[in-house]
């Protein structure tokens, strides 16, 4: 299997894109890490790290739940520390969690801007960095931020500034991180949907069970997840992916299988893109 006794961290990965890239890397034998606030059903979302793990372990791969809110310090350090005790190492960390609020500076409340800095800014920063000492010893180690290509830059910070900063600083942590860590052979990459995703976020935040229809599924995620994985680290690095591309280059050129609503050809633009 190609990821056989690979340790690899998720997080966000209770539900949605995480849960998919966790399940797919637990078919190729890969060690998975599934850390999530979630301990407890929320019916509005749905999923739990514990859910997470079983179908991990069902699906050919190894699984360790942590509890974890990464903007909290010592859940970060107890994550990483959990991971090294139970699977001798890390080697790849994927930072999916995320926060959304598209609202204008105007009316953005003070607490919401702080949710969105501390999980995809510093909650990012923070983890890869204490997941560097281990990468450094991984085997074709990877860093993967799911973040926006950093263009149109106007446009999207007209839109909803405080958003559009925090999801490219994560992007900027992957392109500083990529230059960073070349020489220990870490690749550091983003990677983006072309069009949206069917996520709980987009039901309940976004766009409800219109957008739903007229999105893909976190599947083809995973698969570009898949594919980046194989790359070699020390030359696949540095780059601002979008999904289409990536599965280009895997020679997936039909995505109709990933449509959320079987048959569904309307697909809409996720922002930044």
């Amino acid at each position: 299997m190609l990821f056989e006794n690979k340790t690899v961290i998720i997080t966000g990965a209770s539900r949605g894109i995480g849960k998919s890239i966790a399940l797919k890397l637990a078919k190729e034998g890969a060690n998975i890490v599934i850390a999530a606030k979630s301990v407890e059903e929320d019916p509005r979302l749905g999923g739990t790290i514990y859910q997470t793990a079983n179908e991990v372990e069902a699906n050919g791969g190894k699984a360790l739940a942590v509890q974890c809110d990464i903007r909290n310090d010592d859940q970060i350090a107890n994550l990483v520390q959990k991971t090294a005790e139970r699977f001798g190492g890390i080697d790849v960390l994927i930072n999916n969690a995320s926060a959304i609020n598209l609202s204008t500076a105007e009316k953005l409340e003070p607490k919401r801007f702080d949710l969105m800095y501390d999980i995809n800014v510093r909650g990012t920063m923070l983890l890869s960095a204490a997941c560097i000492p281990y990468l450094k010893k991984g085997s074709n180690a990877h860093i993967i931020n799911l973040s926006p290509p950093i263009r149109d830059m106007k446009k999207w910070l007209k839109s909803h500034v405080a958003y559009t900063i925090s999801k490219y600083n994560m992007t900027m942590i992957a392109l500083g991180l990529s230059e960073e860590l070349k020489p220990y052979k870490i690749a550091a990459n983003s990677l983006w949907p072309k069009t949206t995703i069917a996520t709980a976020a987009v039901n309940n935040l976004l766009g409800g069970e219109a957008l739903m229809k007229m999105s893909r599924t976190p599947e083809i995620i995973a698969d570009c997840i898949h594919y980046i994985l194989q790359q070699p680290s020390e030359t696949f690095t540095g780059q601002t992916l979008i999904d289409e591309d990536v599965l280009a280059l895997a020679g997936i050129t039909d995505l109709s299988h990933y449509a959320h609503v079987p048959g569904n050809t309307n697909f809409y633009p996720d922002i930044f893109v």
